[in-house]
């Protein structure tokens, strides 16, 4: 049990500190090539911080453990919005100005929708798992159209400028980039191998150690990214990762056990855990894009946030 909780615990620490070294190389690389800003932010530097989601959903998936994937998908968005978000805002009330963030929230909540008729029937299919991977392509083509193209100052592009490296040699670059890549998929092999000792060990299944530890554990770099994000007085950005992590998980993660390991699903994920993502994603939009001149969330919405966590916790243990 020790040798497990150990391998857990290395393999959570060395997954977030490679993929914070992945994005970084990524990002200086890209910016030294001179793509803008905007594009970096909502492409790379979005995708990195889903990169232990994606590591842990591929080796879980190579391992048959889908339920374990899917329900880091599942677990992780849960845990940004209600975990993430409701620490976040105990820091004080985040403004939203940007109208790039009031593009992505809809398309957040209408990939949220898609992965939900995905999952309903208790199947996830290699062509469902196809059709993820092309939606997701399909944004990250629809990003860099935006970014390439829209002129309009948006209150996202100081927040990002300032978020991405600057002044570092290609080869330093490169060097964080490869660092990342070789230790990405080593670290989520022991978390993931960890994890599965611990459940085995309390007779968890594999879709609750999915939603719960794993699940709280990948989503550590986000909670890094959006309080660092509320300190500098950069709000926008703060929501930004969470939205833009919560987009690619539902799209680029979940299609992965469709890809590797497609079969049946627990009957849980297809309904009260997707029922749960669908609601807080729901409430997010409403909160961020409902009517009024100051759209924020306030340290009232961030208790609601917390203790919605908390609730579901405990309905998932008890149900297991």
């Amino acid at each position: 049990m020790l040798v497990n909780i150990l391998m857990l615990i290395a393999g959570l620490a060395v997954l977030v500190w490679s993929a914070d070294r992945f994005v970084y190389g990524a990002a200086a690389f890209a910016r030294n090539l001179g793509l803008p800003p905007m594009l970096i932010g909502l492409t790379i530097v979005a995708m990195g911080s889903s990169a232990p989601e994606m590591f842990v959903a591929a080796t879980a998936s190579m391992d048959g453990m889908r339920d374990t994937a899917i329900g880091n998908v599942l677990g992780s968005n849960i845990a940004n919005i209600t975990l993430i978000l409701g620490l976040t805002a105990l820091l004080g009330a985040i403004s939203v100005g940007s109208q790039t963030l009031k593009r992505e929230i809809p398309l957040m909540l209408a990939a949220t929708v898609f992965a939900g008729y995905a999952l309903h029937d208790g199947l996830l299919t290699r062509a469902e798992g196809i059709m993820l991977a092309i939606l997701f392509f399909a944004l990250m083509g629809y990003f860099i159209w935006q970014a390439t193209h829209n002129k309009t100052p948006d209150a996202l592009d100081d927040d990002l400028e300032s978020e991405i490296p600057k002044n570092v040699p290609t080869f330093h670059a490169i060097i964080w980039l490869i660092v990342g890549i070789i230790l990405l998929p080593l670290s989520a092999g022991w978390m993931v191998d960890g994890a599965v000792g611990i459940a085995k060990f309390y007779g968890l299944s594999d879709l609750v150690i999915g939603l719960t530890i794993i699940a709280v554990g990948t989503s550590l770099p986000e909670l890094a990214a959006c309080v660092a994000g509320v300190l500098k007085k950069e709000d926008d950005l703060a929501i930004g990762n969470i939205v833009g992590s919560n987009l690619f998980n539902i799209l680029a993660v979940l299609a992965i056990p469709g890809l590797i390991s497609p079969g049946e699903i627990d009957a849980q994920a297809s309904g009260r855990d997707f029922y749960m993502v669908l609601g807080t994603s729901a409430a997010l939009a409403v909160l961020v894009l409902s009517s009024g001149a100051k759209k924020q969330l306030t340290r009232w919405h961030g208790v609601l946030l917390l203790i919605t966590f908390i609730a579901y916790q405990i309905v998932v243990f008890q149900s297991h």
